[in-house]
């Protein structure tokens, strides 16, 4: 089982990188829209959806506003010249402040999960109110990862990678190797608090050295510190988020499309939970210091 999640990791990990690296935000944003709609095609599943054409309509749910989102400029500039409304131009960058929607969710998510677990696993939502929170965070995940790529340079995204992918792997290696007391036992009895504790501390690393890389003033520095530490310990949640809709599904994985991890919710949960935090403290910091 190691064996097979090292291999495909290994195969994946440098298919990201250069995605990263090598495409245009357009072929980006496209390219990780694709990975979110079989993501949703799983949640379909997880959701208690059978029907494929109910699910594809969930995949329809989500493309038109991925449209909407990609082409928003382009839609008010439109609008500006339609109705001679030159103002609504100045909307430009109210997407950016859709991003509390989502960090609230998963900040509400962490403390229920945190306080009430046995609560969540009992509770019982139909089938509708499941589609519809599989399609706000898939589509929160996709906005926001895609403008951090878009807006914040490359480097940023493959940070935010780095810090997802090394919490994650610390926090395999620590649990299995220290780890004794459960983090959330009714939820997910692998995680352990010692394997948070070690995500954590891959975290602060991780910002640690980015400072020292580029060279961050002590407040620039603390800040990335803190957004990094915050960021993996929702990550952690999201994972466990997810940990529970299966278990409540009474599956082990989301899927079978990646020898070794399952599916592709299983491979991108942390990222899914982390991509709207991470984005809205990277807009603060920016906004404090431009």
């Amino acid at each position: 089982m190691l064996l097979q999640r090292i291999i495909t990791a290994s195969i994946l990990a440098p298919l990201v990188i250069l995605a990263v690296f090598q495409l245009s935000s357009t072929y980006f944003s496209l390219v990780f829209g694709l990975i979110i709609l079989v993501a949703a095609w799983e949640w379909g599943n997880l959701a208690g959806i059978s029907s494929p054409v109910k699910r594809s309509l969930l995949l329809l749910a989500l493309v038109l506003p991925m449209l909407g989102v990609h082409f928003w400029t382009q839609l008010l500039e439109i609008v500006a010249q339609a109705f001679d409304w030159p103002d609504v131009r100045d909307y430009s960058g109210a997407l950016d402040w859709l991003v509390i929607i989502p960090v609230l969710f998963w900040i509400l998510i962490m403390i229920l999960i945190r306080n009430t677990p046995s609560g969540l696993l009992k509770l019982e939502l139909k089938t509708r109110y499941k589609a519809l929170i599989g399609w706000f965070v898939l589509l929160s995940a996709w906005m926001f990862f895609s403008r951090l790529r878009a807006f914040y340079d490359v480097e940023m995204a493959f940070y935010f990678l780095i810090l997802i992918w090394a919490a994650d792997i610390v926090a395999y290696f620590v649990g299995k190797k220290y780890g004794q007391t459960q983090l959330a036992p009714e939820i997910s009895p692998g995680k352990t608090l010692a394997g948070m504790y070690g995500a954590l501390i891959a975290g602060l690393v991780c910002a640690v050295a980015l400072s020292l890389i580029y060279g961050f003033d002590l407040m620039i520095a603390s800040d990335f510190v803190l957004l990094s530490v915050l960021t993996v310990l929702l990550s952690i949640y999201g994972d466990l988020f997810f940990s529970l809709v299966k278990r409540q599904r009474g599956v082990k994985d989301s899927g079978s499309i990646l020898p070794g991890h399952g599916g592709i919710l299983d491979r991108i949960d942390s990222l899914i939970a982390a991509a709207p935090f991470f984005y809205a403290g990277i807009f603060l910091i920016y906004r404090l210091v431009s």
